[in-house]
């Protein structure tokens, strides 16, 4: 197994490919999903943040040429992009709303992953969900009284429906009429993914390239008047056997699946990781579980991250363990600290396998 980084598009510099490999890391997972305001200013996508603007579809980074640039900066840096984590939601909105635009976006996604593949890039990451990721807030929960991330759900309006011309938090039309997207049930969303699956995977396979869908987060089974597709353990199967191939496979967010009240994390791994079916896996612990947990360090929930890997481990994965987030060290450089904290935890507990 191998150690990486997750990088937003505005991180993929020299300062933070040199951060990546000081910390020990081989890999990155990037993040090139840009959200744009009306003005087609850049806009991260925040838990804050309700609605983020109509969005420019087809952005120009999916092209061949730069994600081959990409690939070939981190390159001289000593790195790989192992995969990239996410389409924009405004290219793939009316893939998961069924909607009239859906045959041309799936055009557009099938060339995204042709690209992925031309340029060496091992796996895509993808969610899908209308909700998103979603009702997260701040705290000072973590040890030391480190800012963090929680989800009380007694403290949210989780029902709070989904305005048309929304999906996944961005707004990628106007909605003057006050309408609702469509209800729908879990049958329904399911067919979704199996038509999205059956003609995503064969480009794939062809690119050799593999699909990794994230488990929901909060894995809530309803959220937003909308129902979620992974948010319990064994739902994962029901992906892998819905439309089997050797692309469709799973990104395993260790946090996500311990939040999940079915099962166990380490029943989990050994299932999944024994099909080979996990592409990268996210490193990060929390305490408690859905619908009132608390994100914390990686050393410190309650995960037993030496064990999750020994099963990694025994199981001969070759992916990319990634810290997604981490609670933040206060300093000059919170966000840097807390990953680099996290780093040289998962750095340490893998060379204890060797």
């Amino acid at each position: 197994m191998k150690l990486g980084l997750g990088l937003y598009h505005h991180m993929l510099t020299e300062r933070e490919f040199a951060f990546a490999r000081q910390c020990g890391c081989t890999d990155l997972i990037v993040h090139l999903a840009n959200y744009y305001d009306g003005d087609k200013n850049i806009v991260m996508a925040t838990d804050e943040t309700k609605n983020y603007g109509k969005a420019k579809a087809m952005d120009p980074i999916w092209s061949e040429e730069n994600l081959c640039m990409l690939q070939k900066q981190a390159e001289e840096k000593g790195l790989r992009i192992y995969g990239i984590e996410n389409f924009s939601p405004a290219d793939w909105y009316d893939i998961l709303l069924d909607g009239p635009k859906k045959e041309e976006q799936m055009e557009n996604l099938k060339q995204i992953i042709r690209n992925t593949g031309k340029a060496g890039i091992h796996c895509f990451g993808y969610n899908f969900s209308l909700a998103g990721v979603w009702g997260h807030q701040k705290t000072t929960k973590a040890r030391g009284g480190a800012v963090s991330t929680c989800f009380h759900a007694d403290s949210l309006q989780t029902d709070a429906r989904i305005p048309c011309g929304e999906v996944w938090n961005m707004t990628y039309a106007e909605n003057r009429n006050g309408e609702y997207i469509k209800d729908i049930g879990y049958e329904e969303l399911w067919s979704r993914l199996r038509w999205f699956l059956e003609r995503i995977l064969p480009v794939a396979e062809e690119a050799g390239v593999v699909m990794a869908l994230h488990p929901d987060d909060p894995p809530m089974p309803y959220l937003r008047g909308t129902p979620r597709l992974v948010y319990q353990p064994g739902l994962y199967q029901k992906v892998l056997d819905l439309v089997p191939s050797p692309s469709n496979g799973i990104d395993f967010c260790m946090g996500s699946i311990q939040e999940m009240t079915d099962g166990n994390i380490y029943d989990a791994l050994e299932q999944y990781s024994s099909q080979g079916k996990i592409a990268y896996a996210h490193v990060r612990n929390v305490r408690g579980k859905v619908p009132d947990y608390t994100e914390v360090f990686v050393d410190d929930g309650d995960i037993e991250i030496d064990r999750a890997l020994a099963i990694l481990h025994r199981n001969h994965f070759e992916g990319v363990l990634i810290p997604d987030h981490t609670p933040q060290i206060t300093c000059g450089d919170e966000w840097h600290a807390g990953m680099a904290y996290a780093l040289g935890f998962i750095k340490a507990e893998m060379m204890q396998l060797k």
